[in-house]
């Protein structure tokens, strides 16, 4: 991985994470394009970003933070169902991040529900998440263990279905990502040392610069979906998921090769 291509996953990444589009199927992707979808390093990278982008959230929402005590209970129930598929599915999920078919069709599955999700659920007002709600939010997540999903996605339709309002639920999609991501990066910290490699200079700027790329980007993401779902909905995510996944099924399958760069 060059500094140009961190950049750019970094972006990728920045923009993706807080919208139901997926940022790990995008940066898989984009990583196959470069070549280097299959390097230890590349896997890696692509996780410890995240730490720039739910730095935003912290920064954002910041007095938020101070509300009360049982905002982190919720926050800690909803984050256990992660953990334990995690841990259960790791090698399951790592064999998958490779693979661009895995990739395209979720991203058309997906689509399709964004499309429906606001004639399912409406928009409701409500804005109290109970433990039990928090719970649930939380197995919906564990769907974006599936690459292509969409944590943001996964976890938004998640809050809806609980009759809790767009806005409430993307809000409490970005608060689970925070320990949701820090959980990820720690064990793939320990899963890359343990498997007897170590980051060289180049490596801990490139994870630098894609930390701070992915911060400011995902400064004005988050700002601007918020804005754009409270007044207009889902339709437009689940009309480019689906685009996205068959351009992505014509390159595989019509141009064979992905690597361009």
């Amino acid at each position: 991985m060059n500094t140009l291509q961190a950049i750019i996953l970094a972006i990728i990444e920045g923009i993706t994470e807080f919208l139901p589009v997926s940022s790990t199927g995008h940066m898989i992707i984009a990583s196959s394009f470069f070549g280097i979808a299959d390097d230890d390093f590349t896997k890696l990278f692509t996780i410890v970003i995240q730490l720039g982008t739910i730095l935003s959230v912290v920064v954002l929402y910041f007095k938020r933070f101070f509300q009360s005590i049982n905002f982190y209970y919720k926050l800690f129930v909803a984050f256990i169902p992660a953990v334990v598929f995690g841990l259960l599915l790791n090698d399951i999920i790592d064999s998958l991040l490779e693979n661009p078919i895995v990739v395209a069709i979720s991203l058309i599955i997906g689509g399709f529900i964004l499309l429906k999700v606001d004639d399912w659920f409406g928009n409701s007002e409500n804005t109290e998440i109970s433990y039990v709600t928090a719970l649930k939010i939380g197995f919906f997540q564990c769907l974006a263990m599936i690459p292509g999903v969409s944590r943001s996605g996964a976890s938004i339709v998640g809050g809806m279905s609980q009759k809790l309002s767009r806005t409430a639920a993307a809000e409490f999609s970005f608060f689970l990502a925070i320990p949701t991501m820090l959980g990820a990066t720690v064990k793939k910290l320990y899963d890359y040392y343990k498997a007897g490699f170590e980051l060289t200079q180049d490596q801990t700027q490139l994870l630098l610069i894609g930390n701070i790329v992915g911060f400011i980007v995902a400064l004005i993401a988050i700002k601007s979906f918020i804005g754009y779902l409270t007044k207009h909905g889902f339709k437009v995510f689940g009309y480019y998921r689906i685009l996205a996944g068959v351009a992505i099924l014509l390159i595989h399958f019509f141009i064979k090769e992905l690597t361009i760069i």
